[in-house]
């Protein structure tokens, strides 16, 4: 198969879908990997690093998409790659349809095979291709939060773990899965008092066996939510319904209870934003202020630290992309039922049932 790795164009995304090693594995299987020029600079890979592993370089994202059966990619194409997808192409990447009107459109349209890393699921529910990136921004939304409560950020001006005499910020994390663990460890390791709030009991009581004890936590209602809003100093957005749009638990009413200068990550915002008033910011301009409540909602919050986002990224991704290579995608997802969840849009049907659902499209079962 001849698989296409782009420069990815979201901007200040400094990922690279496939490292030189993972080239390596796929060109050892008899595939042709086409990489375009400059594709992994941005996490430390250069071209002749690529070439030395078996890939050809290529100029341009043009040629890149138009010589590949498949293409490779960290995040969702943007407008500009659209007219450059074909139909029957497999695409494999982070989709987050049901963020995006616009772009499932383009993809229905494109009559394209579209596998979305995020919904890849195991027989034990978890997201093995989404786990990765989730860890790397659970820690990064406390490193931001804690950067922009620093005054001239427009935050509170409060430090984490506080110090001698000085009572430490309270941080509340709303959501107990991947990304809500890796916040909830990284802030109580800074210091700060942490509540965590979720709505399953069994989760709720595994996080309170394994955390360390300046963590609390809390069963998750629109009661408790507000209760802690009103003491918090950094609130993280972690709720995640796998494929679907994320529920809004922070409501534009809740703001009123906040003190001015709390900050809110809303780190669901890959799939439309937990809180009523989040709307995509970048890298760039990562802020804005609503009602003197710092909101951080950067859609590619692990692209900041791209070294490390690559590595964990490749190592869970390979592999999927070793059996589509090798089998075909119609083969590898019919043998793999994990990746058959992965299915999203093909051939111009909507075949993941979430994405239906939050546009009000049909929804086709695919019949293998």
């Amino acid at each position: 198969m001849k698989i296409g790795i782009p420069k990815e164009l979201k901007a200040f995304e400094n990922r690279v879908a496939v490292t030189p090693a993972g080239v390596h594995e796929l060109v050892v299987c008899g595939h042709e990997v086409y990489v375009q020029a400059g594709a992994g600079t941005g996490s430390g890979f250069s071209d002749a690093d690529y070439t030395n592993t078996g890939a050809k370089i290529l100029s341009t994202i043009e040629e890149t998409y138009a010589v590949a059966d498949m293409i490779v990619k960290v995040k969702e194409p943007i407008q500009q790659e659209y007219s450059l997808i074909r139909e029957n192409q497999i695409i494999f990447t982070y989709f987050h349809f049901a963020s995006s009107m616009e772009l499932t459109e383009a993809m229905i349209k494109s009559k394209a095979i579209c596998i979305a890393y995020e919904t890849v699921q195991l027989p034990d529910r978890s997201l093995p291709l989404l786990v990765p990136m989730s860890e790397v921004a659970g820690r990064m939304a406390i490193q931001e939060g804690a950067r922009f409560l620093e005054k001239p950020h427009l935050g509170k001006g409060v430090l984490l773990g506080g110090v001698p005499g000085v009572k430490p910020a309270h941080v509340v994390v709303i959501g107990g899965g991947i990304v809500g663990a890796q916040s909830a460890r990284i802030a109580a390791g800074m210091g700060a008092r942490v509540t965590i709030l979720d709505k399953s009991l069994p989760r709720l009581r595994y996080l309170n066996d394994i955390m360390p004890a300046n963590i609390t936590t809390r069963y998750s209602d629109t009661h408790t939510v507000i209760e802690l809003c009103k003491d918090a100093d950094l609130i993280v957005g972690a709720v995640l319904i796998a494929g679907d749009k994320a529920p809004q638990v922070v409501t534009r009413e809740m703001l009123k209870y906040m003190q001015p200068g709390t900050v809110m990550v809303d780190v669901a915002i890959d799939q439309g934003g937990c809180f009523e008033t989040s709307r995509p910011t970048t890298h760039l301009d990562p802020v804005f202020v609503i009602d003197d409540v710092v909101h951080y909602c950067v859609a590619n919050i692990p692209g900041a630290v791209p070294m490390t986002s690559t590595l964990a990224l490749t190592n869970a991704t390979l592999p999927y992309a070793l059996s589509l290579a090798n089998k075909g995608w119609e083969a590898a997802c019919r043998d793999h039922k994990d990746l058959r969840s992965g299915l999203n849009i093909v051939k111009g049907d909507i075949v993941f049932k979430a994405v239906a659902n939050t546009f009000g499209m049909e929804y086709k079962e695919y019949q293998f």
